[in-house]
């Protein structure tokens, strides 16, 4: 009997040390602070470091991780992009191309979203507190996505009376009432940083970060700058000397090789071109405004990474940064997102954690789709089957699937572009194509789609396109853009 109640007690005390250390295993999954840098390109200084620019809060937390100096987004518009990253699909699976209200991503009407769990969602069912700020769906979040909302302060303010340059119609003032105004402007607005809402949000993550937890926690802060208009206090524009300004590589013939679709898509005349840049001699100040940009969001992002090296969870937390798209300074004639070539689909992202890598970089091209599989890898949760996207944890860690590594960027239907092996490839809906080497044309000035050398990889990578070519959704719109409105018209049958 004594034997029999030994073994038991024995029994007893294991089972009792496997609950305890299952408990410490789900109090030690990291925290996630997740954050969006609006229409940031690949200016910053730990990957291109353009004109000198001066980022060294981007230099901090790329030596805490891993930068990806090649990642790019699913489409290079803020609405499809981030409705893509948050599902985990491909704007070509959804049909979600243009701008959706947050609350119509998910709806009844659109076969590939209607039960889908949005990334914020999936931490919650997984046992985090979720939290968000700022802009990090289209405008904010949908209803009830977080556990706790700071909301967005609307719009890309603040704002002066009167703008400083740019009327936000351009040469198009026939086409306002149609196709609507852009925020586009540049110069040195408001007096402080305090009266920037971005320095609003940082101020409520902080306060959070702060705060005791009985969970892990998952927070979202989404920046509104370096968005449009161009608005930061003079401080951060006095960081660059007009004198020391440093242009984009520009050519003023580099789109007669463009096809039909292109340059459609490329029809921008309520955005400043680079020749009315040149003209009116704004560029460099366009560049300066820009520049300050980062600057100012630098500033804030220090301002976060320092909040969470003074709290009690600084050695337990997942960090990624990401922007939603790049941005072109002049690049291709004009001043703007909204295109298939590299200036506008390549952004940055970086990692940081336990068990990642610290000060990395990997040049292999990634896509913005695989943040969502790999945050749940590197929270050690359960991977969620819907995901079109792989996660980076192999890659980031053992070197995994570098040479075979591609990105996909779509714009409108059937429009695509394939990043891989340091080509880019661009097919257009009616098959017209662009074809360019960046391994001696890094600003894809020679389409090279005719050229017998590139027939193989050509078609290697035609290989690779979607097969799936969804409609646009009911509730998805691009109306800033002629092409697209008329596109969504022609192929919904309206």
């Amino acid at each position: 009997m004594k034997k029999i109640v030994l073994v038991l007690t024995a029994i007893s005390l294991v089972l009792s040390s496997c609950k305890s250390d299952d408990k410490k295993a789900k109090a030690a999954k990291p925290n996630v602070l997740f954050i969006a840098v609006d229409d940031l390109n690949n200016w910053i200084s730990p990957i291109q470091n353009f004109s000198n620019v001066k980022t060294p809060n981007f230099d901090r937390l790329a030596k805490m991780g891993v930068t990806f100096t090649n990642a790019h987004v699913q489409a290079p518009l803020c609405g499809p992009s981030r409705a893509s990253l948050m599902t985990g699909l491909r704007p070509s699976t959804t049909g979600i191309y243009g701008m959706t209200p947050d609350n119509k991503i998910r709806r009844a009407g659109n076969k590939a979203t209607n039960d889908i769990t949005f990334l914020p969602e999936y931490f919650e069912q997984n046992g985090y507190h979720t939290m968000g700020i700022g802009k990090l769906f289209h405008i904010h979040a949908p209803d009830s996505v977080f556990n706790e909302s700071g909301g967005r302060v609307r719009g890309f303010g603040p704002y002066p009376k009167k703008r400083f340059v740019w009327d936000g119609f351009g040469t198009s003032k026939s086409k306002k009432e149609k196709y609507g105004r852009t925020s586009t402007d540049w110069g040195a607005f408001p007096e402080k940083d305090s009266l920037m809402p971005d320095h609003q949000s940082v101020n409520w993550v902080t306060e959070r970060l702060h705060k005791d937890y009985d969970k892990p926690f998952f927070m979202g802060l989404g920046f509104l700058r370096v968005h449009v208009p161009l608005y930061v206090p003079q401080k951060w524009f006095d960081l660059y000397p007009l004198e020391d300004i440093q242009t984009p590589p520009y050519k003023s013939d580099d789109l007669n090789d463009i096809p039909p679709v292109g340059m459609q898509i490329n029809d921008l005349p309520m955005m400043p071109s680079t020749e009315w840049a040149k003209e009116s001699g704004e560029w460099k100040k366009i560049v300066q405004a820009y520049l300050a940009c980062i600057s100012y969001v630098d500033y804030e992002l220090g301002r976060v990474l320092d909040a969470l090296e003074n709290s009690k969870y600084a050695d337990n937390t997942v960090i990624v940064l990401w922007s939603d798209h790049g941005y072109r300074l002049g690049e291709k004639g004009t001043f703007a997102k909204h295109a298939l070539w590299e200036t506008a689909t390549k952004a940055p992202l970086i990692f940081a954690g336990p068990d990642l890598p610290k000060g990395k970089k990997i040049d292999a091209p990634v896509e913005m789709l695989s943040i969502y599989p790999t945050l749940l890898e590197l929270s050690g949760l359960p991977a969620y089957q819907r995901n079109e996207g792989y996660s980076l944890v192999d890659m980031m860690q053992q070197d995994k699937g570098l040479v075979e590594a591609k990105a996909i960027t779509t714009f409108g239907m059937n429009n695509h572009a394939i990043k891989m092996n340091g080509y880019r490839y661009i097919q257009y809906e009616d098959g017209k194509e662009e074809f360019y080497d960046h391994n001696s044309d890094s600003n894809e000035w020679n389409n090279e789609a005719g050229n017998p050398k590139y027939k193989t990889q050509i078609e290697k990578m035609k290989g690779f396109l979607p097969k799936v070519n969804s409609k646009w959704d009911a509730s998805s719109n691009y109306t800033f853009q002629p092409y697209f409105v008329e596109q969504k018209a022609r192929v919904n049958g309206k």
